[in-house]
């Protein structure tokens, strides 16, 4: 290098240095079975800031590996710089790029952000050029892009031409002002990225459209600069599933964008100014392996200051695990009562229900807690997913439950992604309360289940407070398996949704749970009038018109079954299409059922399993 050209680039550093000042730069890696090189890569990065004096941490985000990363970048951090720190986050469970920038930005402090792929395919040694185009150009985010003119980029003409259609068609859908989304190096001002972050729900492959398109569509100014890459023999082919992936987040980002305008109207809770206590409650009949798999899970939490309260019928021994754990016979009563039991033992200032045969996301805790800083909220709820070890029978009736025609708008329920939004009623299997509101109305009703966690929703937005589904709140929810034990289950919640219409129109008189039921009046109705042979004063040709015209709606719904069970496997596609049928027949018979009873019975915690 010149030597003028290396007082160019000191005077660029010389920028970055003036910018962070006395405080820091950080830089976020999100990092997935990179034990080979981590180390050295952080290393590299952290010698080159400490070299030219620019007050830096580092924030490396091991994203579930299973390689040993977590333990090369525990070495990572033990040497000390001048100038620089590191800091390693861990995330016990893979989550996707989104969830561990997200949790690499809540661990970090500085005034500027910058999103560096920890595989260093981009040098950090482009770093003053960012801030110098952040400078010239007055703006909130810079981006390497690869089709800067002054970048030098060496990567297949067939990853060139995916790339230009990818950007085509961003440009024509999403309207950036940028020639790159995927560059692996952007610097942001920090409240820039919190606002952005806070209302974002992809977690994967469309993960920078979707921070760059909020981020511009909230005012902030995007400006370009160059990259050098070299990714040498790195690429493979591109898989198809990763393609459709990263085409339907993409649309969907679109679809939130510009037809719900989904971005501008997201809320970001207030901060809160402590880490609250969450009492986690688990009513169940016994210890099984899926209440093990559940303790499990939430040893394995991001947030920590959390109790976990067990409520078994008997003295059932668990095992010991890395957090609060208490556990209270409760003898042979309902779900409700047994909660109830819970809140009353519970010390935390938020109480967390989940099922005995559900286990939560690494981040459930975390990415719930948030919202709580906002007084309006009372409640808040997350989507409770198939899990993907269950057998292929549950697995099949998870898929009827995902299924279109089946859930319709509360798809959400049982299928993480869509957007967050304001509801009046939530499953207990996945829902986070205030302990202050349990206790103004006394908690869960005891005279229903199943249906008890329908009149708790009620009673939460009866004292004016708001229930709020989040996407990011998982946890995987077993399902019962196709036929019988799923018919079984969806048996009682129809008989009780049915019954609360009448009682508790509020939160349960809507059309859609009605629809069910008058598919079923159809059925009925167009069996007999099929039956019916052609009268004498009919000709054929109006009969068959006649037979076609009430035989449409049936097609139609075969149909439209047909579509929305589609799988390239036979076996999956016939057993959802059957599990479809038998599920909106049952619905719609046990949901009359408890329409027209005076009654509603009232069962055990122990059929829940059946």
């Amino acid at each position: 290098m010149s030597e003028g050209a290396r007082t160019k680039l000191e005077a660029k550093w010389a920028i970055a240095r003036d910018a962070i000042g006395g405080g820091r730069l950080s830089v976020i890696m999100p990092v997935y079975n990179l034990a080979d090189t981590i180390e050295a890569n952080v290393a590299e990065t952290a010698k080159l800031f400490d070299s030219h004096g620019v007050r830096a941490e580092l924030v490396p985000v091991d994203d579930g590996s299973a390689d040993g990363t977590a333990a090369a970048l525990a070495r990572a951090a033990e040497p000390k710089y001048e100038h620089v720190v590191v800091k390693p986050v861990i995330c016990k469970r893979n989550g996707g790029k989104g969830a561990a920038l997200r949790a690499g930005f809540d661990a970090s402090t500085g005034e500027y952000v910058m999103l560096l792929d920890g595989d260093l395919d981009i040098n950090p040694k482009q770093t003053p050029f960012f801030f110098a185009a952040m400078a010239e150009k007055g703006a909130d985010i810079v981006i390497g892009s690869k089709r800067h003119k002054r970048s030098v980029v060496q990567y297949p003409w067939h990853r060139r031409f995916v790339s230009w259609v990818y950007f085509t068609l961003v440009r024509i859908f999403v309207g950036l002002p940028i020639t790159d989304t995927q560059t692996g190096m952007k610097l942001f001002r920090r409240e820039v990225l919190g606002e952005s972050l806070g209302r974002m729900l992809v977690k994967t492959y469309a993960f920078d459209l979707e921070l760059l398109a909020i981020a511009h569509q909230r005012g902030a100014k995007i400006a370009e600069a160059p990259v050098v890459i070299r990714f040498g023999n790195k690429f493979g082919a591109l898989k198809a599933n990763t393609v459709k992936t990263m085409a339907l987040d993409s649309l969907a980002v679109f679809y939130r964008l510009r037809v719900l305008r989904y971005y501008a109207k997201a809320e970001v809770p207030p901060k809160l100014d402590h880490d609250p206590l969450v009492s986690v409650v688990i009513a169940c009949p016994c210890r099984s392996w899926m209440l093990d798999e559940c303790l499990a899970a939430l040893g394995n939490q991001s947030y920590r200051n959390f109790e976990v309260i067990v409520l078994p019928d008997d003295n059932s021994q668990l095992t010991t695990p890395n957090f609060k754990l208490s556990t209270l016979p409760t003898g042979k009563v309902r779900p409700a009562e047994k909660r109830n039991l819970g809140i009353k033992a519970a010390k935390g200032e938020i109480i967390a229900f989940i099922d005995d045969d559900a286990y939560p996301d690494a981040h459930w805790l975390e990415y719930a807690v948030r919202y709580f800083g906002d007084e309006t909220i009372g409640a808040v709820g997350g989507p409770g997913v198939t899990p993907p070890g269950d057998s292929f029978l549950a697995r099949m009736g998870g898929r009827v439950y995902d299924n279109l025609l089946v859930s319709g708008n509360y798809r959400y329920r049982y299928k993480a992604g869509g957007v967050r939004r304001d509801v009046d009623d939530y499953p207990s299997c996945n829902l986070f309360v205030r302990k202050s509101l349990l206790d103004s109305f006394g908690g869960y009703r005891t005279d229903f289940w199943p249906g008890e966690d329908t009149l708790l929703c009620k009673d939460i937005v009866d004292a004016g407070k708001r229930i709020v589904y989040d996407p990011w709140v998982v946890v995987c929810h077993h399902r019962r398996p196709l036929f019988g034990a799923h018919l079984r289950q969806l048996g009682r919640y129809a008989f009780h949704r049915g019954y609360f219409c009448k009682r508790y129109p509020s939160n349960s008189l809507r059309l859609s749970y009605f629809i069910p039921t008058l598919f079923v009046a159809y059925l009925f109705i167009w069996a007999i009038l099929v039956a019916i042979p052609q009268p004498d004063i009919m000709s054929v040709e109006l009969f068959c018109i006649w037979q076609g015209l009430i035989s449409m709606p049936m097609l139609t719904y075969i149909l439209l079954a047909l579509l929305t069970s589609f799988s390239l496997n036979p076996a999956v596609w016939i057993i959802t299409l059957c599990g479809v049928l038998a599920t909106h027949v049952t619905y719609g018979v046990r949901f009359l059922g408890g329409l027209l009873a005076k009654k509603a019975p009232c069962e055990f915690i122990g059929k829940d399993h059946a």
